[in-house]
């Protein structure tokens, strides 16, 4: 999710399209959230493990 939230992010910067680069903002940031999280050994979402 993080590397998905950088390439929109690039996209977005390039081609200029807000949309584009907002949400790979939601994204990188969604994704450092859940990897913190799971960094910690909490469960996320209900589950101890993603596989």
């Amino acid at each position: 999710m993080i590397v998905l939230g950088v390439i929109l992010l690039i996209v977005g910067l390039l081609t200029g399209i807000n949309i584009i680069w907002t949400i790979g903002i939601v994204l990188l940031v969604v994704g450092a959230v859940l990897a913190i999280l799971g960094g910690t050994g909490r469960k996320v979402g209900g589950r101890a493990h993603w596989f």
